[in-house]
Parts: C-alpha cells; structure tokens; sequence
C-alpha cells in the first residue's frame, strides 16, 4: 500500500500518471476523467518499489532555523535570529537580521524571499519583454510544484519564487523562456530560438540545471 496516495482526474490528462511532491514526498495518481479508479489504483500499488526508489533520491529537507545559510540572488546570507519583539526581517549585507516568536520564522522568510523573488523577476522580465517588443500585464509569483514559469494569453506571467534561490543564469533563462511565450504561445523551433536570442546564449544547462537541482530547492524550508 503507497502512503499518503492522493488520486486527482485531470480534465486534460491523457493517461494514467503517477508522480512524486518533491517538496513533501507525497504521491499523486492521475487519471484522465473517465478512467476507471480500480485497475488504476491496483497499477499504482504495483509501483512500490518504484515510490520508494523516487523518495529515496529526494534531497535531505533544509529546515529554515537560525544560523543557517541560503543562497539568494547568487548571495550566500546567514540568518541571524535573535531574541526580540521586531517582526520585520531586515538584511544587513550577508545577515538576514530576525527577531519575534521563532516558531515563525519559517513563514516570515518564505514571505520575505517571495517579496524579493517578485521585485527581481519583475525586473528582468521587463528588461527581456524590451528586448523581444513585447508587453506583460503582470508579474506574479507563487509556489506551484509543477512548473518554475507560466505564461497566460492575458499577458501575466507567474514564476516560483524558489528560482530566487537558484543561480542567476538559471533564473533568467527561465524568464526569457516565459517572455518569448509573450510571441509564441507553443515550443516550436521559432520559440526555442527567440529563447536563445532573449537569454543570449543556449539556454539548454539551465533547464538540465533545474532538472537536476529543483527537488532540493522545493525542499528548502521543509522541516522533515
């Protein structure tokens, strides 16, 4: 029996999937939305040994605690907790300066992260929407699991605001990636190459990169 199964019927869902939260390690079974629930969960519990594999691979949880450092905007920063009744985080160079209850830490740095995350890809998705001549009615970020950038045909593009904590040429070919979706709505080779002109360079590492490394960034701030 697979711990913690959730099953989900995706109207778009062509098959039946079966997938791992790399932030919680949780299990997710979709299924298209008439597909019937009993073979697929008894496909499921035959992939066992395949859910204990993909869980084993997952990176040690990085707790957000006092004293630790993080990586943010290719800057190594030290958060410094002490006792006190200043809620506000405030960074003074390499420190992130913290004071109130400790037990809510944690959310006031993802907030804190999230604020930073939007003031810095705002600010390159600006500077590649002038490069490619195009217009974004908005950025937004958020912490979807499934996806690091999205682009709506409203013009709003939304980013995980982990990226913030990834390296720099990792986040800003992200960005051109979204921006060049401001011209094409697809991934065809004329996007593919508008990409690479935005970004300047083949933006290939960074996805390999994102690959690679994106489970420990979904695992930073989770505590087990």
């Amino acid at each position: 029996m697979i711990e913690g199964l959730e099953v989900v019927r995706h109207a778009r869902a062509r098959r039946t999937r079966l997938s791992i939260d790399p932030a919680s390690g949780r299990v997710r079974l979709t299924l298209p939305p008439r597909a019937a629930l009993k073979p697929a969960l008894a496909w499921a519990e035959g992939k066992v040994e395949w859910v204990a594999e993909q869980r084993a691979r997952l990176p040690p949880a990085q707790p957000i605690v006092p004293g630790m450092t993080m990586t943010v905007a290719d800057a190594p920063i030290r958060l410094d907790w002490q006792d006190g009744a200043r809620r506000t985080l405030l960074r003074d160079g390499d420190r992130l300066c913290a004071q109130g209850p400790v037990e809510t830490l944690p959310r006031r740095v993802h907030a804190w992260l999230a604020r930073i995350a939007l003031d810095l890809l705002t600010r390159e998705t600006a500077e590649y929407a002038a490069k490619a001549g195009v217009t974004v009615a908005k950025v937004a970020v958020g912490d979807a699991r499934g996806r690091w950038g999205s682009c709506a045909s409203s013009g709003t593009i939304r980013y995980s605001w982990r990226l913030i904590l990834a390296p720099g040429w990792v986040r800003r070919a992200t960005v051109a990636h979204e921006v060049a979706h401001r011209v094409h709505m697809n991934h065809g080779a004329a996007f593919h190459a508008l990409v690479a002109d935005l970004y300047g360079e083949d933006p290939t590492p960074a996805r390999a990169w994102l690959r690679a490394h994106g489970a420990a960034l979904h695992g930073f701030g989770r505590s087990s």
